[in-house]
């Protein structure tokens, strides 16, 4: 990389890094590194309605967030200015390959080439529970209606509507097709406790055993 590049390069980083060390200052100046407690006023952050503290446990996520989110980046940050220190500065930390300028130009702070970066965020994805590896078929997002004809166990689109037939909160404009708040969950017509609708029509009594009984009550007047 030519030496002028190079020193421009560390003129953004140090900018950046001077620019993060100020956010992350001023996120824990404006209440972070405070008590819940202590910025909302009251003497109990236990209310009787989930809703009361809302807006406050809200923002405050959202704080913690922004935080995490400047010190990685001030990690990286620093990590770019330590390779411009060894002169390792725009070489693949995984596999060595030379970055390409345009990325460096984009993200100076890049560590990892375009391929490894995308690599590294494939693999990054949260695994599902161990639990899951004993059941047949998988119980993650599993809706076996329409993948294996006549399959009637109890799977993820069942239990969604189940958990779902008790409320929650989505609206009708939440939901593609529902016009009204009945229909907020995925087949949400469905018919409980039968295969098919005509197993919910009551059989016709036997006629000769029906017409006796009507004797037989007739006779005995009971």
């Amino acid at each position: 990389m030519h030496p002028g590049q190079l020193a421009a390069f560390k003129t953004r980083l140090t900018a950046k890094k001077a620019e993060l060390a100020h956010t992350l200052q001023r996120l824990e100046a404006t209440g972070l590194n405070s008590a819940l407690s202590g910025t909302t006023g009251e003497l109990s952050t236990y209310d009787n309605h989930p809703a009361d503290l809302g807006s406050e446990t809200f923002e405050r996520s959202k704080d913690l967030g922004l935080h995490d989110n400047e010190q990685v980046l001030l990690s990286n940050v620093e990590r770019a200015l330590e390779k411009i220190h060894n002169g390792t500065y725009g070489r693949c930390d995984h596999c060595g390959a030379e970055i390409a300028p345009a990325r460096l130009e984009a993200q100076p702070w890049a560590t990892q080439c375009i391929h490894c970066q995308e690599n590294l965020e494939k693999t990054a994805i949260a695994g599902r529970p161990l639990e899951e590896e004993a059941l047949a078929p998988p119980f993650q997002r599993s809706f076996l209606d329409a993948d294996t004809l006549g399959s009637v166990g109890y799977d993820g689109e069942d239990a969604l509507q189940a958990v779902a037939r008790y409320g929650s909160s989505d609206t009708p404009q939440d939901i593609p097709g529902s016009t009204n708040y009945k229909a907020l969950f995925p087949n949400s017509n469905e018919h409980l406790g039968m295969v098919e609708p005509a197993d919910a029509i009551p059989s016709e009594p036997d006629s000769a055993s029906h017409q006796a009984r009507k004797r037989q009550k007739k006779e005995t007047g009971r």
